[in-house]
């Protein structure tokens, strides 16, 4: 069979498995007389990607993670350091704010212990003011008592006099007047 560019080829010629211009055999991963140079390339791939690897990534990768650690533990650092004195600052507040209630009872107390001495010390002036007017009434009423009970016994005999003169119609002595009224005085 002569081989034409042009022509019509064979059914055998145009297969991509033909042995004539194709390639041989299957898959090449597949054909096994080609396993011992896929491992040395294997071997040498996985070689150099491990250097580059551990020579150029995994030290960014670790510097990398070294400084997120280190940024992690200064944050937290920070943090334990702004609570203490957040702490501390709330304390000192807590400790101002016992004495200002200590020193707002003490002046209470103070102040009504000012209260209560000026309110006694009124209460005792009032008590004395109307201790001296209770006195002077009393002096007042015994005198005018002593005053209307000396009237009265004149009144009584006036009046015993008067009673005794319109029921007999005669004018009894004065002295026996005065002598029946001081007996029915004294009881």
């Amino acid at each position: 069979m002569a081989e034409s560019h042009g022509g019509a080829k064979s059914p055998a010629a145009g297969a991509h498995t033909g042995a004539e211009g194709g390639h041989g055999g299957g898959f090449p991963p597949f054909e096994s007389s080609t396993y011992a140079s896929q491992l040395v390339w294997l071997a040498i791939f996985f070689v150099a990607l491990y250097v580059i690897v551990s020579k150029l990534a995994l030290p960014k990768v670790g510097g990398a993670i070294e400084a997120r650690q280190n940024k992690i533990e200064g944050d937290l650092a920070e943090a334990q350091k702004l609570k203490d004195q957040s702490d501390a600052a709330l304390k000192a507040y807590e400790t101002e704010l016992a004495s200002a209630r200590a020193r707002a009872q003490a002046i209470g107390n103070e102040s009504r212990d000012k209260a209560n001495a000026a309110a006694e010390a009124e209460r005792k002036t009032l008590e004395e003011q109307l201790a001296a007017k209770l006195a002077g009434a009393e002096k007042t009423i015994a005198s005018t008592r002593a005053t209307a009970m000396s009237n009265v016994r004149g009144i009584a005999a006036d009046a015993a006099g008067q009673i005794v003169q319109q029921l007999t119609g005669v004018v009894p002595d004065a002295a026996s007047v005065n002598a029946a009224v001081d007996a029915s005085l004294k009881g």
